[in-house]
This record gives C-alpha cells, sequence and structure tokens, in this order.
C-alpha cells in the first residue's frame, strides 16, 4: 500500500511538470490557473505571418530526460492529431524555448518538433472549435501530448475543465503577403527594436531596476524586447566587460518601483531590484 501510495505521487508529479524540464527557476512548484479569464482583446487570434526562425529554440536535436527529440527542417504541411494540454502561472514571464517571455494570455503554444516559430491551426475535435496560435516554446515532455497550448488558447478551445483535449494541428505555411515583403518588415521591425532597448546618453543619475545580468548578448536582447513588450515599459541591456544587464527604466526618483520589483521576482527574476545609475 505504502508503495502505491508513493507511484502515484510520483506520477502526479510528473504530471503536472507540464512544458517545463528545469523547473528549479520556478517559484511554483506545481502549475496554476490564472485568477482572471483573457479578455476579449488576448482571444484575438493572431496573424499568421513569414518570420525567419528563431536562434534560439531550433537545435536539430535535443535531449530531456534522456530521450532525444529531433526538429524539423520546415513546416510546410505538417498535420498531427493527439492531446492538447496548458499551461499558465508557473511559467507566466519566463523565458520561452526561443528567448522570448511567455504570456499565458497570449494566443501561443510549445511543441517538440516544429520550428520556432510557427504559426499552427488547433481544433478541438471534441466541439470543433479552433485557434490559431504561434508556437514559440519547446514541450510538452509528456509522453501521449502533443501540444501546450497558453491559458488563452485552452480557454478559447473550451478545454479548461477538462485540462486536456483530442485536438488537429495544421501548421499554417502560406501567408497572404509576399515573402519578401514579410522578409523587410521583420527585419525593420527588429532595428526598431534594437534601437528602443539601447540606452541613450545621458550626463545625469537615473533610477532603474536592474532585471538580472548574463553573458549571452542574444539573451539579453531577446529578454529585453519581451519585457519592454509585457511591462509596456523601456528595458535596456548595456554591456560592461562582456557582461550584458538588463534593467528597466528610466524611472522618476519619486516613482515606487517595489510592486515592479515584486512582480518581476515573482515571474523568477529573483536578483531584481532599484538602482541609481549615473550616466
Amino acid at each position: 500500500m505504502r508503495n502505491s501510495n508513493l507511484l502515484f505521487v510520483l506520477t502526479l508529479s510528473f504530471v503536472l511538470a507540464s512544458c517545463s524540464y528545469n523547473s528549479g527557476r520556478y517559484q511554483q512548484a506545481h502549475d496554476s490557473t490564472p485568477t482572471r479569464l483573457p479578455t476579449q482583446a488576448e482571444l484575438r487570434d493572431p496573424i499568421p505571418r513569414f518570420e525567419p526562425k528563431s536562434r534560439g529554440g531550433n537545435k536539430k536535436q535535443y535531449q530531456v530526460r534522456g530521450k532525444s527529440y529531433q526538429v524539423l527542417d520546415s513546416a510546410h504541411n505538417f498535420v498531427q492529431t493527439g492531446i492538447a494540454s496548458w499551461y499558465g502561472n508557473k511559467f507566466h514571464g519566463h523565458l520561452t524555448s526561443n528567448g522570448e517571455i511567455y504570456d499565458m494570455y497570449a494566443m501561443s503554444a510549445a511543441h517538440k518538433n516544429l520550428p520556432l516559430p510557427t504559426y499552427v491551426r488547433v481544433t478541438n475535435l471534441t466541439n470543433q472549435k479552433s485557434v490559431i496560435v504561434r508556437v514559440n516554446d519547446r514541450g510538452p515532455f509528456h509522453q501521449s501530448r502533443v501540444i501546450d497550448l497558453s491559458y488563452s488558447a485552452a480557454y478559447k478551445l473550451g478545454m479548461l475543465k477538462t485540462g486536456t483535449a483530442q485536438v488537429k494541428i495544421e501548421a499554417i505555411t502560406q501567408f497572404d503577403q509576399q515573402l519578401d515583403t514579410q522578409k523587410i518588415t521583420k527585419q525593420n521591425t527588429q532595428n526598431e527594436n534594437k534601437q528602443a532597448v539601447k540606452p541613450s546618453a545621458k550626463t545625469q543619475s537615473a533610477i532603474y531596476i536592474q532585471v538580472f545580468a548574463t553573458r549571452n548578448a542574444e539573451v539579453a536582447e531577446n529578454t529585453a524586447t519581451a519585457l519592454a513588450s509585457l511591462y509596456q515599459q523601456n528595458v535596456i541591456f548595456p554591456e560592461n566587460n562582456g557582461v550584458y544587464r538588463v534593467q528597466m527604466g528610466p524611472f522618476d526618483e519619486q516613482f515606487d518601483t517595489s510592486e515592479l520589483v515584486s512582480t518581476l521576482k515573482r515571474s523568477g527574476y529573483d536578483s531584481a531590484y532599484r538602482r541609481k545609475i549615473l550616466h
């Protein structure tokens, strides 16, 4: 009886692991349901468009828990049926496999094999409801599941009560506009983002929130861009001696940053703190 109870606990823990296989950086031990429902704006399907493969998350072959997975060269003609699950609070605000920030209210998903990013149509085969999501993460690494959906996507598919659903996944690789035009648009957007997050020259002190530091320039840039979008704040990533410090601000000295710092800490950035920087 004791062995049976132990087996049940271990099995339950494995099931609740969802798409993550490195839970040490997450504040919550298990995933949980958000405290509010998605807004109508958050339930809008993204418009599929051409995007080049991200630098992160597209290694041809990778391993999780000793099992190898292959990343497809292309999503063209990709169709799959299987069980979908969803992930929420535990992963909200943390990095996805391609270096973005997971937003449980965005229409996104995790998949083990599709190139990142890929737009897919997911249809709940029980009620025939469909959503379009942008795959930007890896998972779920549960043997019987084929895709992990964001909270908003799962809500729109009507699968929150059951937690899982039998779905059909269809990759979207044909777009309304020409690919060359989309490439130019993407390049211009990236250039604008880089300019937006680079620090401007100043000769006075300013208040910032230092989120974290890294030696990986790509991680710093991707995180800065994602944080700027998620929190609607200016985010910079100045480099000094090979270390990139992701910093949010500047804020007025009288501005109370405590709530924002607490939010960042709850999202996994334990080292976030308020600091004055001289320019």
